[in-house]
């Protein structure tokens, strides 16, 4: 069975751009469009890993993430975001997130971080 990345960005462009380089690398996709989609889809236990945004309108990257880890759910997470700070870094990492990118990122990047987070590194 392939692996499913979701992806939770409310910039459908991003979702888009991050889809097609996720599929050229034989990978599955779901897009969600907020983490309060994401959490009431019905899929989240489908996922392989989490490409989040961090700034989204309603529930933040962050909040979904601290939400899915109280419930026990661990997922390989990639948080991206265009207003990076060294203390939210720190945060995301500390609760267990593999990294954070910032935008702009590399294809390069992103294709290192999805083969770190579903085994292929």
């Amino acid at each position: 069975m392939t692996a499913i990345v979701s992806i939770v960005d409310d910039d459908e462009a991003v979702r888009l751009a991050l889809s097609s380089l996720i599929r050229s690398m034989g990978w599955g996709v779901r897009l969600y469009e907020s983490a309060e989609v994401f959490l009431a889809s019905g899929q989240v236990a489908d996922a392989a890993c989490l490409i989040c945004d961090v700034r989204m309108p309603g529930m933040s990257g962050v909040e979904m993430h601290e939400r899915l880890i109280s419930q026990g759910i661990a997922l390989p997470t990639i948080f991206i975001s265009g207003y990076p700070t060294p203390a939210l870094e720190a945060k995301v990492r500390s609760n267990g997130a593999l990294v954070m990118l910032e935008k702009p990122y590399s294809p390069d990047a992103m294709s290192h971080w999805l083969s770190v987070a579903l085994g292929g590194e």
